[in-house]
């Protein structure tokens, strides 16, 4: 081997020395976006931010609070040293959040929130937060662009909501139904199968959350397509009269608004 060759060898030895040092000095490790920790939080400090973030979560109807609440859960993310519950939070206020923001920024919302429940649901398997909030923001990024992102997510949708039912069939007044039959009607152009699949999961749903006023809504929905006019207005009817829960007005509110569309059609 000539000088100049052993010279070059050694540069690219030199080379690889530096990157693996610095590497091994910044811990080579990714940061997602949505994850902006100063420094390695307490157990104090996240319990703290946790409690501020729910706070917030709590008031928002104000789309400046929602969007607090997740900065204040972003702030405690940590990518070197994963905790379940902020994942699952920060996972669970995006989704919300990416339904209260313009257009523009539903895509980046939503898709942070997909992948923090997905880490979420790796972190804790056999807990349904992670998959629930994991799936929710998948389905609305499906709606968001149902040809590029909807149909080649229709299966991850229901494996990670059916792993919900799996574990805890009730988690969320079992939306997970609910979820498991929009996936159904959003592909009721292949025939009444899907539909008369979506009566399924929401009744069996109801069974276990009748207080979810989505649940009723849907189910009307779906009667609608099948066209039992009589037991979807039977439903309508029942959402109407059910008391809104306090921590989730807003939501009862549009399900309620849905309900009434629903009623104009049938009419």
């Amino acid at each position: 081997m000539t000088r100049k060759a052993i010279s070059r060898q050694a540069a690219i030895v030199g080379s690889a020395l530096f990157v693996i040092t610095m590497c091994l000095q910044a811990s080579c490790t990714s940061k997602a976006e949505g994850e902006t920790p100063a420094a390695k939080p307490s157990p104090g400090q996240l319990a703290e931010a946790k409690a501020a973030a729910a706070k917030l979560f709590s008031e928002r109807s104000d789309v400046a609070k929602l969007r607090e609440a997740v900065r204040t859960v972003s702030d405690i993310r940590d990518p070197e040293n994963r905790d379940f519950e902020t994942e699952w939070l920060y996972s669970k206020y995006s989704f919300f959040l990416g339904k209260a923001v313009p257009e523009k920024e539903k895509e980046a919302v939503w898709e942070r929130g997909k992948a923090a429940g997905q880490i979420a649901a790796r972190l804790e398997p056999n807990r349904p937060e992670g998959h629930f909030w994991y799936g929710a923001n998948l389905g609305e990024l499906a709606k968001l662009s149902p040809v590029t992102v909807g149909i080649k997510s229709v299966d991850d949708i229901r494996s990670a909501m059916n792993r919900v039912i799996e574990i805890d069939p009730a988690y969320q007044s079992a939306s997970a139904f609910e979820a498991l039959a929009q996936v159904e009607l959003a592909t009721r152009m292949f025939g009444d199968v899907s539909a008369e699949k979506a009566v399924e999961y929401l009744e069996k749903g109801i069974e276990l959350g009748p207080e979810n006023a989505y649940l009723r809504a849907t189910l009307a929905e779906a009667y609608v397509s099948l066209r039992r006019t009589a037991d979807a207005r039977k439903q309508i009817d029942t959402l109407l009269k059910m008391q809104p829960n306090p921590d989730y007005a807003a939501e009862h509110e549009e399900a309620v608004e849905k309900g009434k569309k629903l009623l104009n059609r049938i009419n």
